[in-house]
């Protein structure tokens, strides 16, 4: 399972989010070998960064409980409800991120692999629409 969002997801999400809204650090060495694949790179809690490190790029990094926490419970009216639900329990796992009415219609939905890809679909999607 993932646990959190990968090097591109982080420099998207940090290009959108408060960095103060992430949970996590990665420590990219781009010194050594690139940061096209995040090969070398190291994911850490925030509080357990050594304030004297020397790491050439630190950028924040979204568990999945940070990404629902961003999300807007609601987006618009106050009666669409936010959902993350495993939208194919019989076959391949795929994770739907949508926010949906008092009667279970769909009005914004994103879906991934995992969790952490389908909040994250949702995300881009919200500052997409100006909701977030």
């Amino acid at each position: 399972m993932k646990a959190y969002t990968d090097l591109n997801q982080s420099k998207k999400l940090a290009e959108i989010l408060p960095h103060e809204s992430a949970d996590m650090l990665i420590l990219n060495n781009v010194g050594r070998s690139g940061d096209v694949d995040g090969t070398n790179c190291h994911t850490i809690l925030k509080e357990n960064l050594n304030p004297l490190a020397e790491v050439p790029e630190i950028l924040p990094c979204w568990s999945l409980a940070a990404l629902l926490d961003v999300m807007p419970i609601s987006c618009d009216d106050g009666r669409h409800c936010l959902s993350l639900i495993n939208s194919n329990p019989n076959g391949e796992v795929d994770w739907l991120c949508c926010y949906e009415g008092d009667n279970g219609n769909l009005m914004m939905e994103c879906y991934g692999n995992n969790q952490i890809d389908a909040c994250y679909e949702m995300i881009i999607k919200l500052k997409e629409n100006n909701l977030l």
